[in-house]
């Protein structure tokens, strides 16, 4: 595949299906209202998170708005949720350039999609979902600010999904003291985003979510966990590693407390572990789901 974004995202979806806390799911469907109800997601991406609740029978008869920021990702999209739903026997009929609707005897997916900074949609004031995802996106944003704006899209329901918490994994080992040097380097980089963003948000969020007056109801670990089998990565999970790997590069390739040369030397041998199928890599994560 080609070094995209949007490609990065087809690429996870197996990383992601595997780590999604499957407690945290089922809490989650146990307590949906009954359909048709409305869904807002935050950090949409290209609607991998719609694939899998209609390929899991989680949704059936819904409406459901994908909101991101990046125009790349919403036109992917626009060309992707078509060409999944027909492939799992959908009809799909559009209505203008950013509305679908996805059906069959028993599904009823109506579709917006919207490209949007999530807090200039927030001050659109759209009408509040039952079901607010944020899905690998809370750890990117200024918390626990963000919070109110966030559930001001919902009267219910908040599905927190893949909040990393502070630790990554490189195995095997290449040198001890730069595999430690590197990780706690890169975890810091997610702290001083001037975007905002916290390395530890998923072990936050309990206190955080509280203090917004959100009532947990279930929680519990994500982790992603990438390792090959039979010397080789199912799917396109070499691809999700190189592409982790080139998140890690540009985050650190100019820090003051590494050498370059260093990280390159480094990066070559992770990525040599790739080719070779030996690298494993582990990402600690948290799943929430709150009422809001």
């Amino acid at each position: 595949m080609e070094p995209s974004f949007p490609n990065y995202l087809l690429s996870k979806q197996s990383v992601d299906d595997r780590a999604l806390n499957k407690d945290v799911l089922n809490a989650l469907k146990a307590n949906l209202p009954s359909e048709p109800f409305r869904i807002i997601e935050v950090g949409a991406g290209i609607g991998t998170m719609l694939k899998r609740l209609i390929c899991w029978d989680v949704i059936r008869n819904v409406e459901y708005v994908l909101v991101d920021e990046m125009r790349e990702n919403i036109e992917y999209a626009r060309a992707w949720i078509p060409q999944f739903a027909g492939e799992a026997g959908l009809r799909v009929e559009g209505s203008g350039r950013d509305r679908l609707r996805l059906s069959d005897n028993e599904r009823d997916i109506r579709i917006q999609l919207a490209q949007a900074d999530v807090f200039d949609f927030v001050k659109t004031k759209p009408p509040p979902a039952d079901v607010l995802i944020a899905h690998a996106f809370l750890d990117l944003l200024p918390l626990p600010e963000s919070l109110p704006n966030l559930f001001s899209l919902t009267k219910r329901l908040a599905w927190l999904t893949i909040n990393f918490d502070g630790v990554t994994t490189f195995k095997p080992t290449i040198d001890a003291t730069l595999d430690e040097i590197i990780e706690r380097l890169y975890h810091q980089t997610m702290d001083t985003r001037a975007t905002g963003g916290d390395s530890k948000s998923g072990r936050h969020l309990f206190g955080y979510l509280h203090n917004a007056g959100a009532e947990i109801l279930a929680a519990g670990a994500s982790d992603w966990v990438v390792y090959p089998l039979n010397g080789k990565y199912p799917h396109d999970e070499a691809f999700f590693l190189n592409f982790i790997l080139t998140f890690l590069e540009k985050s650190l390739e100019k820090h003051p407390e590494l050498s370059g040369d260093d990280l390159r030397h480094w990066l070559r041998k992770r990525r040599a572990q790739i080719e070779r199928g030996e690298l494993v890599y582990i990402a600690h994560q948290m799943d929430f789901l709150a009422r809001v």
